[in-house]
């Protein structure tokens, strides 16, 4: 299938995916109960939006990115098999996979983010779990992602953030970030990669990069590293060393109201 029609098959389900990933009941992530095992950072934070976090030790979204590790395991070893033997390799989602990477390596900066963000885009068709898998909160690895050849949000931004890093990014600047639209009412998930000391995001709901300090109508709620899963606080907002501000629409008291209500990922 041409890339024209994986752009048609994109630009169409924009909307469904936007509206759909959502339902009304479903992961319950973590809540203002949870205990707090970690201090407060007082440094400026040097994660995406420049906001403080605190490390999560259990809870749903803790689970799902630690069963998305385990299965990375097993995927990682496919991989590396059918990179050193292509012909024998049985698993076209790996061979695809190895394409976009591949594209990707011959890119530098900028250029090899926004060649990863594109052709998963458009490799990945949108779709909610219930109609993929029958049931809500299925965190998909992104060779099983690219199997089916459809997923939400988040099986987006994991197949981004794997991609990024067999691309030679570092852990340390590779993110997934949960956001909360402050518009539609709804969660969303996406990759974000640090370059030159800027965070950019990558989203499935469009081609061109922005930088964190460019987003609107998203508060951030959580951040995903290899290391685990933190949760933002409502700490007063920090600016980076470069005195970059973090977006406007996220300096609100939207902030405050976050630490006295439950914080759900609903998907």
């Amino acid at each position: 299938m041409g890339l024209s029609v994986y752009a048609r098959a994109w630009r169409a389900g924009i909307v469904a995916c936007g509206l759909a990933w959502f339902a009304p009941a479903g992961l319950r992530a973590e809540t203002a109960d949870t205990p707090a095992t970690a201090a407060v950072e007082v440094q400026p934070s040097a994660e995406p939006f420049a906001l403080a976090t605190i490390s999560l030790t259990s809870g749903g979204l803790l689970d799902k990115w630690l069963g998305v590790q385990r299965r990375l395991d097993d995927e990682m070893v496919q991989l590396e098999l059918c990179e050193g033997d292509r012909d024998g390799c049985v698993s076209q989602a790996a061979i695809k996979f190895l394409d976009i990477v591949g594209a990707a390596r011959q890119r530098d900066g900028r250029a090899r983010l926004g060649e990863i963000n594109r052709t998963i885009n458009l490799a990945i068709r949108p779709v909610n779990d219930i109609a993929q898998h029958g049931q809500i909160d299925v965190w998909t690895s992104p060779l099983a992602t690219l199997e089916r050849g459809g997923g939400d949000c988040e099986d987006y931004a994991i197949a981004k953030f794997v991609a990024l890093r067999r691309a030679g990014l570092t852990s340390d600047d590779l993110r997934i970030v949960v956001l909360h639209d402050t518009i539609r009412g709804e969660d969303h998930a996406v990759a974000a990669a640090r370059l030159d000391g800027r965070w950019l995001i990558l989203d499935n709901r469009r081609m061109a990069m922005v930088a964190d300090a460019d987003v609107r109508n998203f508060r951030p709620t959580f951040v995903i590293s290899e290391r685990g899963v933190m949760r933002y606080t409502d700490s007063s907002l920090l600016a980076d060393a470069s005195n970059r501000k973090p977006a406007a629409s996220l300096v609100t008291s939207s902030l405050a109201a976050f630490a006295n209500q439950p914080a759900e990922y609903t998907d």
